[in-house]
Formats: structure tokens, C-alpha cells, sequence
């Protein structure tokens, strides 16, 4: 379980927000954050891996505090069992596939977990080309296998398909389930995307100005939405008063 709460001032367009976030993701679950631009969806996401420091707040993963500075606890980013995928799939360009999940795999780990992911991600056929050779698609791929070969209690996603065609991204939907499945990765995913979150999401936060507006399942958050609905609605519901 993944417990979190953060409060830090972010600097938007419109000015100084101060964010103010608290919640709870259970083991094996996808958490989606949703929200406007300036909403604190990524700065989350470098909270929890430790790239952006918070004012006040705690991180406790599986029971292990990864900051609280009451405790003066702040564990560095390199210690964090987190695997990261930005839009940029950031790999190395002159190293073939199969070396560039050799280098994410961790001192000491058996290899057989790197096979294991190249065979469900499909990537065999490609596991000696260079990343400069292969599509978006399948480079996305990569990004994603060398993530998990780290094994992470926690796979952060910052829209990582939002720059595939409709079709490459529902195939990369395609692996993202089949890998949390097998792994049972709690994961936390930035999207805009609306299918891409009702296919997804276990439970969606929609964040506005540093702030929870509304917190629940993808149905909850976008009435009308459930994979039979001939109509998909455009923008969340809006919670009460």
C-alpha cells in the first residue's frame, strides 16, 4: 500500500497555488491522477520518487517510510524501489535492446526476470536493434519493460502513451494490463485520455489547482463512461456542494 500526503506551493501561470494532497493506494492497484495543466498531477509523481522535495507530508510504501521529516527520514531517489516512465522514453540510443534492460537490471538479480519481460512484452525479434531503429510504439515498449525489470513496488507512468496514434496506444493499454497483472504493480498513472483511464484505472484522483476535487472509480468520476456506454462524456462530474 502506498500512503501519501504532500503539501508544497506549486508556481503555475495563474500564480502560486499551494497544493494540498493526501491519499491511499492499495497493493496492486492503478491510481490515475487527472486534472488541468498546473494541477500538481506530474509533481506528484517526482514526490514519490523523490526528484521534488514538499514543505510538509509523509510517504510510507508497504510499510516503509520513504519520508516523513518529523522523523527526519528522506530516502534518496536511487534507493526508492520505483520504476519511471515519462512521454520521453529517455533510453540509450546506441545500446540495443536487450542492453538497455541489462543496465536497469539491479547487482546481483537473476537475469531469468529481463527473458521473462522481453517474452511477454514481445520484444524477441527486436531484443538486438538499436532504439534509433524501432517505432514509437515498440520504444515505449522498452521504456516500459526496463521499468519493471527493476522490480519496483511502484511503477510511475506520466503519460507515457500520449504520443502514439489511437491504435499503437490501445496495444500499449494491451501490455500495461497483461504486465500489471503478472507483477501486481501498484501503479500511478498521469492521463488525460479518457478511454485510456476507463480501460485502466482502478480509481481515479481529478486534481484542480493543487487540490482533490473528486476521488473514486472511473465510473464515479465520469457517469456514463462503463466500456458498453455508446457515449463517452468529455469532462468529470462535478461533486456536489
Amino acid at each position: 500500500m502506498i500512503q501519501f500526503q504532500a503539501n508544497k506551493t506549486l508556481l503555475t501561470a495563474a500564480g502560486r497555488q499551494q497544493m494540498d494532497v493526501a491519499f491511499e493506494v492499495k497493493k496492486g492497484k492503478l491510481l490515475t491522477l487527472y486534472g488541468p495543466s498546473g494541477a500538481g498531477k506530474t509533481t506528484i509523481l517526482r514526490i514519490l520518487s523523490g526528484l521534488t522535495s514538499v514543505s510538509s507530508g509523509y510517504i510510507k510504501v508497504d510499510g516503509e517510510t520513504w519520508y516523513d521529516p518529523r522523523k527526519k527520514i528522506n530516502v534518496p531517489t536511487q534507493r526508492r524501489s520505483i520504476g519511471f516512465v515519462f512521454q520521453d522514453f529517455g533510453l540509450f540510443p546506441h545500446w540495443s535492446v536487450y542492453d538497455n534492460l541489462r543496465y536497469a537490471l539491479p547487482k546481483g538479480e537473476d537475469p531469468h526476470l529481463m527473458h521473462e519481460l522481453i517474452e511477454l512484452m514481445e520484444l524477441g525479434s527486436l531484443q538486438h536493434t538499436r532504439p534509433i531503429f524501432l517505432s514509437g510504439g515498440q520504444q515505449q515498449r522498452v521504456a516500459l519493460a526496463r521499468a519493471i525489470v527493476r522490480k519496483p513496488r511502484l511503477l510511475l507512468l506520466d503519460e507515457p502513451l500520449s504520443a502514439l496514434d489511437d491504435d499503437m496506444r490501445h496495444r500499449l493499454q494491451d501490455y500495461i494490463v497483461k504486465i500489471r497483472k503478472h507483477y501486481e504493480l501498484t501503479t500511478v498513472l498521469v492521463s488525460h485520455h479518457l478511454p485510456e483511464i476507463i480501460r485502466l484505472a482502478d480509481e481515479v484522483i481529478w486534481l484542480d489547482k493543487g487540490r482533490i476535487r473528486q476521488q473514486g472509480t472511473p465510473e464515479k468520476i465520469f457517469p456514463g463512461s462503463a466500456p458498453d456506454s455508446p457515449h463517452l462524456i468529455l469532462s468529470p462530474r462535478t461533486p456536489e456542494p
